[in-house]
């Protein structure tokens, strides 16, 4: 595991799946995230499948969200396979809530 990112309360780690983000996930670090986690997808050989982790995000926040979903951009346009998302509740929810359940591999709860 190797740490990409520590600001303002968040954190992004690359791992042997992916990518991993936990604590607050505010606006004012989703862009530094969203650049660091793009950064790191674009180094990844063609064809890796890749996981993202936000089970570590506190609280419910759409900018997390945001992360993901500029990510998923970045995994398709880097030609690798986005094998699962796994959530925290909250942000379980709060993606129910907005319909983009159906759009995210999400990996159950627990899973």
């Amino acid at each position: 595991m190797s740490l990409l990112l520590e600001h303002r309360g968040a954190r992004l780690e690359a791992t042997a799946e992916g990518l991993r983000v936990s604590g607050q996930v505010g606006f004012d670090a989703a862009a530094a995230l969203a650049a660091s986690g793009r950064d790191w997808l674009v180094g990844q050989p063609a064809g890796t499948r890749v996981v993202f982790d936000l089970c570590g995000v506190a609280g419910v926040s759409s900018a997390a969200l945001s992360v993901v979903l500029e990510w998923m951009r970045c995994t398709r346009a880097a030609g690798l396979k986005l094998r699962t998302v796994r959530l925290s509740d909250s942000l379980q929810r709060l993606t129910e809530v907005a319909g983009l359940d159906r759009l995210l591999p999400v990996e159950p709860s627990g899973a």
